[in-house]
């Protein structure tokens, strides 16, 4: 018999309404026609034009001339060709064709859904009972692209879940490439990346063990001259610096609300979108507390699984994971280190769930098979709904199971607390299983998480509704904990 599951009467929606300004880049020939007729323009019409599009758009976004300006900057090139000399334009000018190459992107207009959920930071001026969250989402937009957005939410003494209002503009970060790259490590990456190989042997050949980024770029600067003629080779060297980009800091500014920040794919490896974070509370060997997430990057073709660190979801630092066991999708981090290692879930075939043990939080080899599929609910595949978490129990992992007509349903293990390759219990049956009012979506009969959290005896499940929109779910920790013992693991 399967446990009582309360459903929370709350839905979050896709809001077509949260907009962010992007670069809009229609191909060399097009641009350069563009700035050649708007430069012909007298003052007073480039008054006139820019005026009301400056009044309008403020109104959507935080500081829309800062936005124009940084993208007329990104057309130095064109400029120059054109013998025009960037700085002695006119202010109004770089808007004007600023806003010649902006448009507006929906980050939310097609889906809004696999949440994970945490502990916000700020726990500050609560009642007994109450904790403050902060949940990510993955929102769909145009062309099926993802993004990690986040909303605050207020639980209180009987686990009913307020998601707070969200803020009235929607910022992107500042990009900072890490400065330093450890060589053995990225070109290990760029092996998986399907790079070149004699790309990859010229390049590394080239650099030091650690190298910066102004050092690459101005390597494969000058290979791209030196094969000038090769179009299919000046790809490849462009792969090469590519990949560096999956090395990052994401800043935003502190007068954002967490509702404002969105993560959005900045790398040609993950122009398709970033999909299914998997944030987690961690808590280091000192006692510090970091926020990791793990998601999968991908580009139409290739995935691959990336990880971000944060300490006050202001300041982001991005990588990429490395090793036979970084593969796929579906690594969710345990919240601490056991007998002196990092484990990782992870799903390196697509069908099993597997666990990985490491010294460094950015490498995993060596994957051990840990479950596979057992019930017809779930034989297509299985994997995790996010980090496991800990109970006096064991390791209370949500995962996620696959069977007839692709029907996802919610379920849950038990691993012991000092040994996780140990399984110590299980659910026969699914804990969730999509109901009539949740069947239908961009994906139909899917229920998924990425992250669930305890508060006031029961576990708290966010997840997804047939990847369009998000709900809350939750159950009896201890009912859950005595049924998942009673179907011990031999």
């Amino acid at each position: 018999m399967r446990l009582y599951i309360e459903r929370k009467p709350v839905k979050v929606n896709p809001d077509t309404k949260r907009v962010i300004a992007r670069f809009f880049f229609n191909g060399e020939d097009r641009a350069l026609e563009v700035i050649r007729k708007v430069l012909k323009f007298p003052d007073d019409k480039v008054f006139s034009l820019i005026s009301p599009i400056l009044q309008e758009y403020s109104k959507r976004h935080r500081n829309i001339t800062k936005i124009l300006n940084r993208h007329c900057k990104k057309l130095k090139k064109q400029f120059q060709s054109l013998n025009v000399d960037f700085e002695d334009l006119d202010p109004y000018m770089k808007l004007l064709i600023g806003s010649y190459f902006t448009h507006e992107y929906s980050i939310e207009s097609a889906a809004f859904f696999n949440p994970s959920i945490v502990e916000d930071p700020d726990q500050t001026d609560l009642v007994e009972g109450e904790k403050r969250v902060i949940i990510s989402f993955r929102a769909v937009g145009e062309g099926h692209i993802s993004s990690i957005v986040f909303r605050r939410a207020l639980i209180d003494a009987k686990n009913n879940i307020q998601v707070l209002p969200v803020g009235n503009y929607v910022d992107e970060a500042e990009i900072i490439k890490n400065a330093i790259y450890v060589k053995k490590l990225f070109f290990k990456k760029a092996a998986y990346a399907q790079i070149d190989v004699s790309v990859l042997e010229e390049v590394e050949s080239k650099l030091d063990d650690k190298f910066e980024y102004t050092t690459l770029s101005n390597i494969i600067k000058d290979s791209k001259t030196l094969h000038k003629d090769n179009q299919l080779r000046q790809m490849e060297y462009d792969k090469v610096l590519w990949l560096s980009d999956t090395y990052h800091t994401l800043s935003f500014s502190k007068d954002t609300d967490i509702s404002d920040r969105v993560i959005f794919p900045i790398s040609e490896f993950e122009k398709k979108g970033i999909e299914d974070a998997r944030f987690v509370k961690f808590i280091t060997d000192s006692g510090k507390i970091l926020y990791y997430a793990t998601y999968t990057a991908f580009d139409g073709s290739l995935i691959i699984p990336k990880l971000i660190q944060t300490e006050d979801f202001y300041e982001f630092k991005v990588i990429p994971l490395y090793g036979d066991g970084a593969q796929n999708k579906n690594l969710a981090l345990f919240p601490r280190k056991i007998n002196g290692k990092y484990i990782m879930m992870s799903r390196i075939d697509g069908w099993n769930n597997y666990l990985m043990y490491s010294d460094k939080l950015n490498v995993w080899e060596n994957p051990i098979l840990l479950k596979q599929p057992r019930y017809d609910w779930e034989l297509v595949q299985i994997g995790n709904c996010g980090s496991p978490i800990e109970t006096e129990k064991g390791w209370l992992l949500i995962t996620h199971g696959v069977g007839p007509m692709r029907r996802y349903c919610i379920g849950a293990v038990l691993l012991d607390l000092e040994d996780p390759s140990i399984e110590i219990g299980h659910l026969k049956e699914p804990l969730i299983i999509p109901n009539n009012d949740e069947r239908e979506g961009y994906v139909p009969n899917v229920v998924y998480s990425c992250g669930s959290i305890i508060s006031n005896g029961e576990l708290i499940i966010p997840y997804g509704l047939s990847d369009y929109s998000s709900s809350f779910a939750t159950v009896n920790l201890n009912l859950l904990l005595e049924k998942l013992l009673d179907n011990h693991s031999a």
